[in-house]
C-alpha cells in the first residue's frame, strides 16, 4: 500500500459530520480564491503559514496535484471557522501554540523555517503524541471523543478537503455518477483506481 492510499483510507475513517453538499460548496469557494489575495478568517497570517506548510507536508505535489495546488489550506481555515464549536476552536488555537513550542524545543525555530526533514520529524513526533479519533461503529463514535488538537484537526480537514475536491474526484479517482452493474467477486488487481463515490 502506498502513502497516498494509506492517507486516503485514514481520511475515510476520520469522517466529518458536515454534509457532503456543504463540504463541496466550501471547497469550491476555496478553489476559486487566488493564493495572492487570501486572508485567513480563522487563523492569523502567521498561523495560516504554518497550516499551509503542514498541508503541503501531508500531501505534497507529485505526479498528482498537492494540497496547496487545490487550496486545501484555505479549506482548512474555513472549516475551522465554520464547522468547529467555540470550544473546539479554542482548543485548536491553544494546540497551535503547543505545536510551535514542540518545534522550537526540537529545532529552535518556527515550523515554516525548518527543512523538509526537520518538518517531517516534528510531524512524526506530534502525530504520535496527539489524541486520535475514537473508533466508530456505523458512524457513531465509541465513548466520549476528547477534543482534537491543532495538528489532528489540520490533518483531518486536509484529507477531507483533498479527497472531496472536484479535481481529485474527477481526474485521480474513478468518477461515475451513474454506475453500471455491480460485480462483487473480482480480483483486487482488476478493480483499478479507487472510486470517488
Amino acid at each position: 500500500m502506498n502513502r497516498r492510499t494509506a492517507i486516503k483510507n485514514s481520511a475515510l475513517l476520520a469522517g466529518v459530520s458536515a454534509s457532503g453538499l456543504a463540504l463541496t460548496a466550501l471547497l469550491q469557494s476555496c478553489q476559486q480564491q487566488s493564493r495572492l489575495d487570501w486572508e485567513p478568517i480563522f487563523f492569523s497570517a502567521k498561523q495560516a503559514e504554518t497550516v499551509s506548510a503542514i498541508t503541503d507536508m501531508i500531501l505534497p505535489k507529485t505526479d498528482t496535484p498537492g494540497a496547496l495546488d487545490l487550496n486545501v489550506d484555505i479549506f482548512v481555515d474555513l472549516m475551522c471557522k465554520k464547522h468547529l464549536s467555540p470550544e473546539d476552536q479554542s482548543h485548536v488555537l491553544t494546540g497551535y501554540d503547543d505545536f510551535e513550542k514542540v518545534t522550537k524545543d526540537m529545532y529552535g525555530k518556527r515550523f515554516t523555517a525548518l527543512s523538509q526533514e526537520e518538518k517531517s520529524e516534528v510531524l512524526k513526533k506530534v502525530g504520535a503524541e496527539s489524541n486520535k479519533f475514537n473508533p466508530a461503529v456505523w458512524g457513531s463514535p465509541l465513548g466520549k471523543q476528547e477534543p482534537l488538537d491543532f495538528y489532528r484537526r489540520v490533518k483531518q480537514f486536509t484529507l477531507v478537503g483533498y479527497y472531496t475536491s472536484e479535481e481529485v474526484g474527477k481526474n485521480i479517482l474513478v468518477y461515475d455518477p451513474i454506475p453500471g452493474e455491480q460485480k462483487g467477486c473480482i480480483p483486487l488487481e482488476d478493480v483499478g483506481k479507487a472510486w470517488t463515490i
